[in-house]
């Protein structure tokens, strides 16, 4: 059973250290996929027993159109089946903390439909501190040539993203820093940032202990910023990482749609036949 000291209303897409060790320890059909997000050189030093080391980080999306959005995500589930997904198997990712590599692998598995993925939250700092077993042997992955069914309702593409600006149902939640959302830390061909987003940065969810902090303290947060579960809610960053960490903080609160614009600010600011806007500092 899946643990919830902190109240998530999805508790099930996450699991603590200490509930991920009594799940590789019983004896199942299926155990759990472990995916190291992590830089290869942390890996080398030491990771969870039988984790395989997968990095996405190089690998991002500048033109949502359909054709090269296309090709962008027939690579991901390649790399994806080459680490040893499949259907049949619960998936674990994680990292150092509970950050943005692991929640971007998060978000490509539920988009891709993946039935059981979850990330652990805290990663391998919580892990440690359990006082839980880390390795350096390396298992060679298996290829299961995976095929997803994607849900298309999870992603946001610019165009979706434009006929969302000014709809009362609808919020868009920059995850960026301050300056990034500011426009003074300019990191494409323009500064500042989707017309009508909200500014909530994605670290906001994170607690001192690397972990989400309380369901109860996610909720104020969000509301106060607009982001309420009635409302179609698409989050962005710089290129659809630390908006997939916003992504996981939404969905475990319940918010019914949520989707993660991957092509994000790097994409909407090369873009010159699109609005931005230059936010005023608080």
């Amino acid at each position: 059973m899946t643990s919830n000291p902190r109240g998530f209303t999805n508790p099930q897409l996450i699991v603590t250290p200490e509930d991920l060790a009594r799940e590789l320890e019983a004896p199942q059909p299926a155990p759990a996929l472990l995916l190291d997000l992590r830089p290869a050189e942390d890996f080398a030093t030491g990771h969870l027993p039988d984790a395989v080391h997968l990095d996405l980080y190089a690998v991002s999306l500048v033109d949502t159109d359909p054709a090269p959005l296309k090709a962008f995500l027939w690579i991901i589930e390649q790399l994806l089946a080459a680490r040893g997904v499949a259907a049949d198997r619960p998936v674990v990712v994680y990292e150092e903390a509970t950050g943005m590599l692991a929640a971007r692998a998060f978000w490509f598995l539920e988009y891709f439909g993946h039935p059981n993925v979850r990330l652990l939250d805290g990663g391998s700092r919580a892990w440690g501190r359990a006082g839980l077993p880390v390795t350096t042997q390396v298992l060679r992955p298996h290829n299961r040539h995976w095929t997803g069914v994607p849900d298309e309702t999870r992603l946001a593409t610019w165009r979706d993203v434009q006929q969302r600006l000014n709809a009362v149902d609808a919020v868009i939640v920059d995850t960026r820093s301050d300056a990034e959302y500011l426009g003074t830390h300019v990191r494409a061909a323009r500064g500042g940032a989707i017309p009508g987003a909200v500014h909530v940065e994605w670290m906001r969810a994170i607690g001192e202990d690397g972990a989400f902090r309380p369901a109860e303290e996610l909720r104020r947060m969000y509301s106060e910023a607009g982001v309420t579960p009635d409302r179609d809610v698409v989050v962005y960053c710089q290129g659809g990482y630390r908006s997939a960490n916003t992504y996981l903080a939404l969905r475990l609160l319940g918010y019914p749609r949520v989707r993660n614009y991957i092509g994000s600010w790097k994409e909407w600011g090369d873009r010159l036949d699109l609005p931005i806007e230059h936010p005023a500092a608080p």
